[in-house]
């Protein structure tokens, strides 16, 4: 593996009593600001801190930003065992060393993964008490591989919106700008990352509810092709779109929990056949800083804002081009015209039948029966019923349903041709064409990730940088199936020669 840096001496610091907590000595203590997987392994190795103390340090900062101070309002449950958790991977990495990269790292998880031992709620009251008789898939891998789950985040209501706001955990807020939202519908595990609550973080998308928050809050997202990663446990909205992966600070952080969660197939979850044999035998070791080089990318103007507002994205997008420029990148302009003319839209013909699957699942402690007594009972956000009331009825066996379903794979021949027309490694555009939106502003028209989402390609979104007045700007890329860990060396290569990763000034 190329480029990276194991060299955890910015990250120990001394002086911190969570240590004496934790049963090591009074000096011994960690900075787990903007810390790296790779860096708190080395200094866990070193017997310098241990998983206690993370744990520790990370409860430390969500009491003093989350719900005081700017109240970010991120977080929506504490793992109670958290600590119990972490003291026993201590000590089974003194006894038989770390299962993994992972092994007692404190992660959070969007709430709409599937906890065992906590509520899963997907930020809505309905759910509030609504403990699932098993792990989601990705939850249960995580757990495996020695992670600490830390908290459970807000998300938009049901993931039905993009500014993160639910009848359950509030409005969560840019820790950039507290006027701004996070992005959604993963904006409260994003917002949580950015704001160093934890490690790395989970969510899902469906739309652009990965890529979205990651571009809000300065991070690296990835919604990973379809079938490479399971959604079974995951509060589901579709069926063919939803997909599980990592929000994080770094694309090193990122593909270590790809080396986890990829290409497995859950016998819950018939679409990671697809997957089957399709991972990199490891997103870690694909890292390259030179992967750029001689690398032919597509730009995509059809996706770059022609609004007032956009234009700040558009010069911070137009920097980061001559940037992979100077990386060895020729580039070349793009337009997909048949993009605007494929419906692809299936989510809401697949909502009400998927969402009642889910309540299956939950057995007689299910909160609601259906997800037409949930409409009916209205005891979610307002702002969601439309979307929510609209789905009620809609099936995926009528004409629509399946001449829509059969547009995804003309929408993801479309764009793959265009690709083997003119030899292009990916193709590049804005992941969303305006800044951060104010608080309660849903700009649907703003967002690009249905292109990805509705043709079932991988995209990755890396920080690109930001605007004059502060709010950060992320570059997305997008390419053929199971093409991640080209993609994630791409964004490696970026990452490593700009530097734009920030962490917010209101959360030191």
């Amino acid at each position: 593996m190329e480029g990276i840096n194991m060299c955890a001496d910015k990250a120990i610091n001394t002086g911190n009593p969570a240590a004496q907590k934790a049963g090591l000595s009074p000096s011994t203590s960690i900075q787990v600001e903007e810390a790296t997987i790779l860096q708190l392994q080395q200094a866990m190795e070193k017997g310098e801190v241990n998983s206690q103390i993370l744990v520790q340090q990370y409860v430390d900062r969500i009491q003093k930003y989350d719900k005081q101070g700017p109240a970010i309002n991120a977080i929506i449950n504490l793992n109670a065992d958290a600590m119990n958790v972490a003291k026993a991977l201590d000590e089974e990495r003194a006894t038989q060393g770390p299962r993994s990269l992972l092994h007692g790292i404190p992660i959070i998880l969007k709430d709409n993964y599937n906890t065992k031992d906590m509520p899963t709620t997907a930020g809505s009251v309905i759910f509030k008490d609504s403990i699932p008789p098993n792990d989601a898939f990705l939850t249960n891998l995580l757990r495996k591989a020695g992670a600490v789950i830390l908290a459970k985040a807000n998300l938009h209501e049901l993931s039905f919106g993009i500014s993160t706001v639910s009848s359950l955990g509030g409005q969560t807020l840019n820790p950039y700008d507290l006027e701004r939202n996070p992005g959604g519908s993963s904006g409260g595990t994003a917002a949580a990352i950015a704001a160093n609550f934890a490690v790395v973080g989970m969510g899902s998308d469906t739309g652009n509810s990965i890529r979205l928050p990651s571009a809000n809050n300065n991070l690296v997202g990835l919604r990973p092709t379809f079938g490479l990663t399971s959604r079974s446990g995951l509060v589901p909205i579709s069926k063919t779109q939803d997909v599980g992966g990592p929000i994080a600070r770094t694309v090193s952080d990122l593909a270590i929990v790809m080396d986890i969660i990829a290409g497995i197939v859950d016998p819950d979850d018939p679409s990671t056949e697809l997957g089957k044999g399709k991972r990199s035998s490891s997103y870690l070791d694909s890292l390259n800083e030179e992967s750029l080089k001689g690398k032919k990318i597509g730009i995509l103007t059809d996706f770059f804002g022609a609004s007032d507002e956009a234009q700040a994205t558009n010069e911070v997008i137009k920097v980061a081009i001559d940037d992979m420029k100077k990386l060895g990148v020729e580039f070349v302009d793009i337009t997909i015209p048949e993009i605007k003319t494929i419906d692809a839209y299936v989510v809401k013909m697949e909502f009400e039948a998927t969402f009642n699957k889910y309540l299956d699942s939950l057995g007689e402690d299910r909160p609601v029966l259906s997800f037409r007594e949930m409409v009916e009972e209205k005891q979610y956000l307002l702002s969601i019923d439309k979307h929510l009331t609209s789905s009620l009825g809609l099936t995926m066996d009528s004409t629509k349903y399946i001449e829509t379903f059969n547009n995804r794979q003309k929408l993801q021949n479309v764009i793959l041709e265009k690709m083997r027309q003119l030899n292009l490694d990916a193709i590049l555009y804005p992941t969303v064409r305006t800044p951060p939106a104010l608080i309660k502003e849903e700009r649907w028209e703003e967002t690009n990730g249905n292109l990805c989402a509705h043709s079932g390609l991988p995209a990755i979104s890396v920080p690109a940088g930001f605007t004059a007045n502060g709010l950060p700007v992320g570059l997305e890329l997008l390419a053929e199936p199971f093409a991640e860990a080209k993609l994630i060396s791409f964004g490696y290569a970026y990452e490593q020669a700009t530097r734009h990763r920030t962490p917010p000034k209101l959360t030191p």
